[in-house]
């Protein structure tokens, strides 16, 4: 097995088990309720475990000495992982798919400028895969820690320098000052959090804000021609017929096509569901 990339090894309990370059991380995963498969002397073997609290945080222990952050390849990417507070690592598997088709359609659509913009664009995945397929990418996040971080993502992978904007900024308020300026674009992407905070203290709530902001990212895709919308979400409640109405509700041309995102386990055929999507393109 490649030592140098991804791997859920196992998942149950309400943990998961994954192999992230050298080193083995054990990390909550509420919606793992089924029995491990692997014996508890493999899950012994974890280098670091993130340890939740009732409070809604966590910290690492760690049993290994780790490095501060390390690189590795997946889904054609090269990665710099850190171990964050909130017990993220940088990466998130179940977006693979996605990845693919956002860079399959971008490919098969764009017979000219294909602009696109990547909103709480987190570490890159979408930016870098729109970029490959040869959009131009504006990549929007709240953090200007985290846009740097993605930046390193992007230079480390190859992805061609002038080929994605780089903006810190509120997703809600960027969008608005785009619709302004009269700034469309052909793709919108989107995995908004539950609960968020702007550069500047503004306030996101995804119940009281998806809406309008999906609405307006409605506008700024209606120019005639090819378009589409990957929107994505971790946020409990959120299931595929949540998500297939509310971009009906904004999209009502198109193709729409929603379901489960998730993780297989490299073991067996067991895959971890981690999230639901919905893609939205027009020809």
């Amino acid at each position: 097995m490649p030592t140098n990339t991804y791997h859920l090894l196992d998942s149950g309990n309400q943990q998961k088990l994954e192999q992230v370059g050298p080193y083995l991380l054990d990390r909550p995963c509420p919606q793992a309720v089924w029995p491990k498969r692997l014996p508890d002397s493999q899950w012994d073997r974890a280098d670091a475990v993130y340890i939740r609290n009732n409070k809604g945080g966590g910290h690492w222990e760690y049993r290994s000495k780790l490095p501060e952050k390390w690189t590795i390849e997946h889904a054609g990417c090269r990665w710099i992982i850190k171990p964050t507070g909130f017990g993220h690592l940088g990466i998130f598997p179940e977006q693979a798919d996605n990845w693919q088709w956002l860079e399959r359609r971008i490919r098969a659509s764009a017979n000219g400028p294909f602009p696109t913009l990547n909103l709480f664009a987190y570490t890159g995945g979408s930016s870098m895969a729109m970029a490959r397929g040869g959009a131009q990418v504006t990549h929007v996040d709240a953090s200007r820690g985290v846009v740097g971080w993605a930046r390193e993502n992007a230079d480390g992978s190859g992805c061609p320098g002038d080929s994605v904007r780089w903006i810190v900024d509120d997703a809600m308020k960027f969008c608005h000052r785009e619709l302004r300026r009269e700034n469309l674009y052909r793709g919108i992407v989107l995995d908004p959090p539950s609960f968020g905070r702007g550069p500047t203290g503004q306030f996101w709530k995804i119940e009281e804000d998806l809406l309008d902001l999906l609405q307006v990212c409605g506008k700024l895709t209606a120019a005639a021609g090819p378009a589409l919308l990957l929107f994505s979400c971790h946020s409990p409640g959120f299931s595929p017929k949540v998500m297939d109405n509310l971009v009906r509700a904004v999209y009502a041309d198109g193709s729409l096509e929603v379901g489960e995102m998730t993780i297989p386990e490299t073991a067996n055929k067991r895959v971890l569901p981690a999230g639901v999507y919905a893609r939205w393109w027009r020809d």
